[in-house]
């Protein structure tokens, strides 16, 4: 059976075409019910183990680095794979970033001047919550950039990261995959339920309005920069336990394909005496 980096990974020049791709599926699973849900939860606990176990080997190992990107659209996710996926790894060894509105200093250097500062350091896993193809999105939705300049900012990324992969570092890229009322009604949780009405942005609602040109960005970005040293995944997420599962055997399969090992110590414990 193919598994989930075979079911979701973008091939290199191939165009992926969002509108025909389910949200809701879940490839790699013999269905959606209760049973199946049950074993993509259980197997979850077994990968972010094995993911916590790996980080720690390669932080000892010290030489290389695991850059995970998650891509999506508002309500898709991306916080929520962070703490179901990377929740177990020790804090010391994994970082988060978030990348937000750019400042004015940020804004007075070349796009991937910010992102480049906060790529993870040898021994890391580092996630991007939102990452540096927000600079042919957002901005490319609103008129910021034209077609001309996404395509040149698209080119640069992909040598971006090819200049990432040549440095010892594993690139995963996820774009989590909402279907438009599955996001409608995430909006509306967060309305009813006081303990998520401190997400609530009504930004989030002009930017839904821009649902079809956020897709063609999108596939854009990803058919440019989806390359064997940096592969795209598209995370069918309109079930959070599938897109849980999904990213994180992902992830421990590249963590695996790696096999990170501690130095080696010619040490006998039997000689050390301890007083």
């Amino acid at each position: 059976m193919p598994t989930p980096a075979q079911h979701h990974r973008v091939s290199p020049g191939s165009r992926v075409d969002l509108g025909a791709i389910d949200p809701a599926r879940t490839p790699g699973l013999s269905g959606d019910g209760d049973a199946e849900r049950a074993r993509a939860e259980g197997e979850l606990r077994e990968h972010t183990q094995r993911i916590a176990a790996m980080q720690e080997r390669l932080y000892a190992e010290g030489s290389r680095a695991m850059l995970v990107v998650l891509q999506g659209m508002d309500c898709s996710g991306k916080d929520g794979v962070i703490r179901h996926v990377f929740g177990p790894v020790n804090p010391q060894g994994c970082r988060v970033v978030s990348f937000k509105r750019p400042s004015d200093e940020e804004l007075s250097h070349d796009f991937l001047w910010r992102v480049h500062a906060r790529v993870p350091r040898r021994g890391e896993i580092g996630v991007f919550n939102r990452s540096h193809y927000e600079d042919v999105l957002i901005v490319r939705v609103h008129g910021t950039i034209d077609d001309r300049e996404a395509r040149s900012r698209i080119d640069r990324i992909a040598r971006f990261e090819e200049h990432l992969a040549a440095s010892g570092t594993t690139v995963l890229k996820f774009f989590l995959h909402i279907s438009k009322g599955e996001q409608r009604s995430r909006l509306l949780d967060r309305l009813r339920e006081p303990d998520k009405r401190w997400k609530w942005n009504d930004g989030d609602l002009a930017e839904r309005k821009s649902w079809d040109r956020y897709m063609r960005a999108y596939e854009d970005a990803i058919a440019g920069t989806s390359l064997a040293h940096a592969p795209w995944h598209v995370i069918p997420a309109d079930k959070k336990w599938y897109r849980n599962w999904a990213v994180a055997s992902i992830v421990r399969e590249a963590l695996d394909a790696m096999d990170p090992k501690p130095p080696r110590m010619d040490l006998d414990p039997d000689s050390v005496r301890i007083e």
